[in-house]
């Protein structure tokens, strides 16, 4: 059957069309000029690292499209096949829940079995949940969705593990680490998310194919990807010891208990991680409460060119001599927590089904805008804090143990989706930010300090390892 969502055919349609396309200019703009404008972190760089970047960034921005396609319509596609909020959010859960439960194994796993095979298997089990689409079985969309969590904990954990230990091992210098990271961002979390939204939006309505059609581009990209890491990459290791899982747990904790730096680090991102997850679960409904149809697709391109923004931003930041990563995310997990905050206080009225954004809708897509600039920036931020404090040989072990307590935050909200007022929802993530903000102003302190005693080790793969 016809995808139902289809927007309307008028004057509104056509105004709020060049609405979308006006913020998607501006964003996308500002990102192109601030990256351009970014000091240029290619002088002196070798042939044999550029190569090696420019694999990294292909392979990272396929896996993203990968995931990106299927963003804008997860909701959608469940919606399509008759199931409600609750049901809907149980489907959610299931996602999270298998990364919470299997998350932290395949994390070992990926440690002493190697990065490459995990994502090979990232690529195997994200096509398996983009399959299930297809059914609008409930059963079946439930085991998709425990596919799609596992797959979720190797995307965040198995690539960076393996970028990071390649850079190391090849003997590059650290300081090019965070510019890697940034264009991965940029590129992956950006660009390609882009068009992603944009060619989902036109398999969707220009074409006509329905909401399922963005999973099979995926399986598409996806499969591409995997030929290019089967082919192209060198397998890397983390923990290279005979201990067991068991064992490997026991050595990530220790890290974890001994040096506070990677506590706080983990406890940041699985607030912030938490927060975000939710609201990638709200942001649909809380723009459209009285069923107001909204171009998924082109929205979401919207944000992730706001995303690219952010990570354009972080590179400058992190480029600018003096200025200090943790010093600067103090206020942008500030901004993000005020920006979670204005749907909460921000009136529902005025739309109508079939209608488009009312000006309360268009003042929380504006705080969802500048909350993806905020996540663009975040990201390099966090991968390049991670690559100086977390230990090399347990990197994606420790990684995917802070998912756990995100993922039980996650499961626990979208399991009571259905009793909660989405004001409420976005309360909570407004919390989980400011518990961010918190833990973030702390580890700034504790490492401005051992910056004033002595000169801080950057070396990924070896300096980290010795915490």
């Amino acid at each position: 059957p016809a995808f139902a969502l289809h927007p309307p055919n008028n004057g509104a349609r056509a105004a709020m069309e060049g609405f979308y396309w006006l913020l998607l200019l501006l964003a996308g703009g500002g990102a192109v000029s601030l990256d351009l404008s970014a000091p240029k972190g290619t002088v002196g760089m070798s042939k044999e690292f550029m190569a090696f970047r420019s694999n990294y960034l292909l392979v990272y921005s396929l896996m993203m499209a990968g995931d990106w396609l299927q963003g804008p319509y997860v909701y959608a596609l469940y919606s399509h096949y008759g199931y409600g909020v609750g049901d809907i959010g149980k489907l959610f859960i299931a996602g999270f829940g298998a990364s919470l439960l299997f998350g932290t194994v395949v994390g070992s796993l990926a440690d002493k079995y190697g990065r490459k095979k995990a994502a090979l298997l990232y690529c195997a089990t994200y096509i398996c949940s983009c399959i299930t689409k297809h059914s609008p079985s409930y059963p079946v969309l439930m085991l998709g969705r425990f596919f799609g969590g596992i797959a979720t904990s190797l995307l965040f954990s198995a690539f960076e593990a393996w970028v990071v230990a390649e850079h190391g091992k090849r003997n590059f210098p650290a300081e090019w680490l965070g510019g890697t990271f940034s264009k991965a961002v940029f590129f992956g979390n950006g660009l390609v998310a882009i068009l992603s939204g944009l060619v989902a939006n036109t398999l969707v309505y220009t074409a006509q194919q329905g909401p399922v059609a963005p999973f099979d581009a995926a399986i598409v990209v996806l499969a591409i990807g995997a030929a290019i890491i089967y082919y192209k990459w060198a397998e890397n290791f983390g923990d290279v010891s005979e201990q067991n899982i068991a064992e490997q747990y026991k050595v990530a904790i220790g890290a974890i208990r001994s040096d506070r730096r990677v506590l706080l680090l983990g406890a940041i991102q699985s607030c912030f991680e938490g927060a975000m997850y939710t609201f990638v679960f709200l942001w649909t409904p809380a723009l459209s409460p009285n069923d107001e149809d909204i171009p998924h697709g082109f929205i979401f391109a919207v944000m992730m060119a706001c995303s690219m923004v952010g990570s354009a931003l972080a590179n400058k930041l992190m480029a600018t001599q003096g200025r200090r990563v943790e010093a600067y995310m103090r206020t942008v997990m500030g901004v993000a927590a005020l920006c979670l905050f204005v749907p909460v206080v921000t009136s529902s009225d005025g739309g109508k089904p079939g209608g488009n954004l009312p000006i309360g809708g268009k003042i929380k897509l504006m705080a969802f805008l500048c909350f993806e600039c905020c996540v663009g920036i975040f990201w390099p931020s966090l991968m390049t804090l991670r690559s100086k404090y977390v230990p090399e040989d347990v990197r994606s072990t420790i990684i995917n143990l802070f998912r756990v307590p995100l993922n039980l935050f996650v499961c626990v909200v979208l399991y009571n989706a259905s009793i909660f007022p989405i004001a409420g929802m976005f309360m909570l993530t407004v919390v989980m930010m400011l518990v961010s903000w918190y833990c973030m102003t702390a580890l700034e302190k504790i490492t401005r300090t051992a910056a004033d005693a002595q000169p801080e080790n950057t070396t990924p793969s070896k300096g980290a390892s010795r915490l």
